[in-house]
């Protein structure tokens, strides 16, 4: 799936980088990410945010994306909601994750270097 691999967020609209990657800095990642399985299972985390993601790809007319919804927490409170995401290159993609009830950002993303 050429969704699968680890993508670093590079852009948010709704917080900017210092927020984005403030709590993932010294960590594995470094930087704020979304890592999609083979299988459309996954994860992500940007700032105080982080969930798990079970997704697929969805094709509609013209369009494919990843759609998915994910679960996880928001400062250590209990949060889901849903997104997408979709190729605008071989390397590098855009989507948007929502909140249940909640804020909703696009974001920018590359693939991380193997």
């Amino acid at each position: 799936m050429k969704y699968e691999g680890i993508w670093h967020i590079t852009q948010m609209d709704m917080w900017d980088e210092d927020y984005f990657n403030m709590e993932v800095q010294g960590k594995f990642h470094l930087r704020a990410f979304i890592q999609i399985g083979s299988n459309g299972f996954g994860n992500f985390q940007f700032g105080l945010v982080s969930g798990d993601i079970d997704g697929e790809v969805v094709n509609t007319g013209n369009t494919e994306r990843f759609g998915f919804t994910w679960e996880g927490n928001d400062e250590n409170d209990p949060a889901s909601g849903s997104g997408w995401l979709k190729l605008s290159g071989p390397e590098k993609l855009k989507g948007r994750i929502k909140f249940h009830h909640g804020d909703s950002s696009e974001f920018v993303a590359i693939r991380a270097a193997s």
